[in-house]
């Protein structure tokens, strides 16, 4: 018997830039619930909100003071209730977004281990005597800039920190700490949660004996967090081999809800994708790699074609979601980039899995311009020359009025200029050939043609480089993102032209052969 996320299509929505039902300037659950009927009719299966609890907002919800309550600028816990029956009844699941690597320095667990090394809740985060040279205890660095370690004056140790200094992580060997999460996963779950979005589940375990991780690059831009910290290999501090274990026991946690469990896996090597899918650990994972590409075909393809190999149904696909620079924008930006986009997704569309739009994709959406007084995220606002994820976090335009609908009157938290109303989703829903109308048509062949995700996949051996074919049962994926047409070599039969990525018009019977052209995802249906 299948699960209800197979054969499904998640869409992300960030709860402080979707909709502000209250006129405050920040989104709120109230305002997800009211854009419920626009997403029904878009074709989403279920909807995963980036965090809404109680945050103090260093970094906009993923620092949590408390895994069990609902962040007053979002809302309450009937909010919450109130949007699930909503969206149950639109037959929309709903995933939450689970932080388990860190808590927020504000939460009572941190507070009471700051106050010594005896105190009970002191193991639930990681401490570490300093060097000997009285500096950090290892050379590992945070995502937003600086060292992933901060002093404690009062108790002579470091904290280890992954991203903000307010953010400590969390000690998964204490079994304390895996109780304390049985519980939350279980308080969502009893309030209508039908599953979680799992932020850096490859980083909960460390390295027992914290070594230092070695350097593979010169540091370019020491200004620059990610430079710093894509020039280590990542040995010690993230992904290590005992991170199954904490997700096979949320497995048996969340069985009888029948709650799905998606990581935000982002191993060293492809081959460690698979590996968090297996042994009753996570259901999907989320393979992160072509959200953070640029336009580079043959590379996407080959990585595409790997991780479907190695971890067939396993894998939640995306090229967008908060952390990154919209795809239209990293493809080459305007249209161009918009049908490189759309041809990425179509083709991700045909690779099974639970793959998931992000809010204002379907709208073909490049990177809003943010002035530099207006950033908001600490990536910016803490280091010199930090690439801050503001651009792609900007408000969600609904139509042209003010704020692009976002709210009534008040001024939105991130400011932004507004969209031009062809960018807007009452610009669109009516204008064929819309890239909302062809999302959306994506959205409900995939609902017609369950060979898309329900039967195995079996990539071709004609094409290569920057084209690629897969069939599955009677429906072929030709993905072509190389600049002159590719001719594709059919089975018998005949079949017919169910999604062109770039136009309209589709029902073209083929026979033989068919001619995809440049900068294209054909999908074709095998005629009974």
């Amino acid at each position: 018997m299948g699960r209800w996320w197979q054969g499904a299509v998640g869409y992300e929505i960030y709860p402080r830039s979707f909709a502000d039902a209250n006129d405050d300037g920040i989104g709120d659950l109230a305002g997800i619930t009211e854009r419920l009927p626009y997403l029904e009719w878009l074709g989403v299966d279920a909807i995963w909100i980036a965090p809404f609890y109680d945050s103090p907002g260093y970094d906009h919800g993923y620092d949590v003071a408390d895994y069990k309550a609902v962040n007053t600028i979002h809302g309450d816990l009937e909010d919450f209730s109130a949007l699930v029956a909503e969206a149950h009844s639109r037959a929309i699941k709903v995933i939450v977004d689970i932080v388990p690597n860190h808590s927020s320095s504000h939460h009572v667990w941190f507070q009471e281990a700051l106050k010594g090394r005896d105190n009970p809740y002191r193991d639930y985060y990681i401490w570490r005597d300093p060097a000997l040279d009285g500096g950090p205890p290892n050379n590992w660095v945070s995502h937003f800039g600086g060292p992933a370690w901060t002093f404690d004056e009062a108790s002579g140790q470091y904290w280890c920190h992954l991203f903000l200094p307010e953010q400590p992580d969390l000690n998964w060997t204490n079994p304390a700490v895996r109780d304390e999460f049985d519980g939350i996963l279980r308080f969502w779950c009893d309030h209508g949660a039908d599953g979680f979005r799992i932020d850096v589940a490859h980083g909960v375990m460390k390295d027992p004996q914290f070594r230092d991780n070695p350097q593979r690059a010169a540091i370019t831009d020491p200004e620059d967090p990610s430079d710093v910290f894509n020039a280590f290999d990542h040995l010690y501090d993230l992904d290590q081999d005992a991170t199954i274990e904490v997700y096979q026991r949320w497995n048996k946690v969340v069985a009888p809800y029948d709650a799905v469990l998606i990581g935000e896996s982002n191993p060293r090597t492809i081959d460690r994708v698979a590996g968090y899918v297996r042994e009753g650990s996570l259901h999907t994972v989320f393979y992160l790699e072509p959200a953070w590409m640029v336009w580079e075909p043959s590379a996407l393809l080959e990585r595409l074609e790997a991780v479907d190999i190695s971890a067939e149904t396993g894998v939640s696909w995306v090229i967008d979601n908060h952390d990154t620079s919209r795809s239209p924008t990293r493809f080459g930006g305007g249209d161009r980039g918009r049908h490189r986009s759309l041809a990425v997704f179509s083709f991700m569309a045909a690779l099974g899995g639970f793959p998931f739009l992000w809010e204002g994709q379907e709208l073909g959406l490049v990177n809003a311009e943010i002035q530099a007084i207006d950033l908001e995220d600490p990536i910016s606002t803490r280091n010199a020359h930090g690439k801050g994820r503001d651009g792609t976090r900007s408000v969600m335009p609904w139509d042209d009025s003010h704020a692009n609908g976002f709210c009534a009157g008040a001024t939105p938290w991130l400011h932004a200029p507004d969209r031009m109303a062809s960018e807007t989703v009452a610009g669109q829903e009516n204008t064929e050939n819309s890239w909302l109308l062809k999302h959306r048509r994506l959205l409900l062949l995939r609902k017609t043609l369950p060979d898309l995700w329900e039967t195995a996949a079996v990539w071709s051996d004609q094409l290569d480089g920057p084209a690629k074919a897969l069939r599955r049962g009677d429906v072929i994926a030709i993905a072509n993102f190389g600049d002159s047409p590719v001719a594709f070599d059919l089975p018998d039969g005949h079949w017919n032209l169910r999604f062109d990525s770039r136009f309209a018009a589709t029902g073209s019977a083929h026979i033989g052969r068919v001619e995809v052209p440049a900068e294209r995802t054909y999908l074709l249906s095998l005629v009974s």
